[in-house]
């Protein structure tokens, strides 16, 4: 049986940090996590938050894993509206890192905030 993307969000979000941008960017400026913005390049290269770098959703675990190799370092990740932040949130939990952020404000709020 096919889990409807909305009913999977509910079962997989109590299990995550979460917080808005203003938050994840005072925690960035102390801590040199990384802020990673899960959507598609043509949505990154519309408008992105600074420092972010852009990883989409497909590769993410991946290419991540090229990046950082401290399973530790706070990861914070956005996307349009949070749900590909909190789908990417699981899978890199599940690969391995322990320290996973999801700013759940839409990215606009993010770009301000950075």
């Amino acid at each position: 049986m096919l889990t409807p993307i909305p009913d999977l969000l509910k079962i997989i979000t109590p299990n995550q940090r979460r917080i808005d941008a203003e938050q994840a960017k005072k925690e960035l400026e102390q801590n040199k996590g990384l802020l990673i913005d899960v959507r598609e390049p043509a949505e990154h290269a519309t408008k992105a938050a600074i420092g972010a770098i852009n990883i989409p959703r497909g590769l993410l675990e991946m290419k991540l894993m090229e990046i950082e190799k401290d399973a530790a370092r706070p990861i914070y990740l956005h996307c349009a509206s949070g749900a590909r932040a909190t789908l990417s949130a699981e899978a890199l939990t599940r690969v391995g890192y322990e320290n996973v952020t999801v700013i759940t404000c839409k990215a606009e709020a993010v770009c301000q905030a950075f």
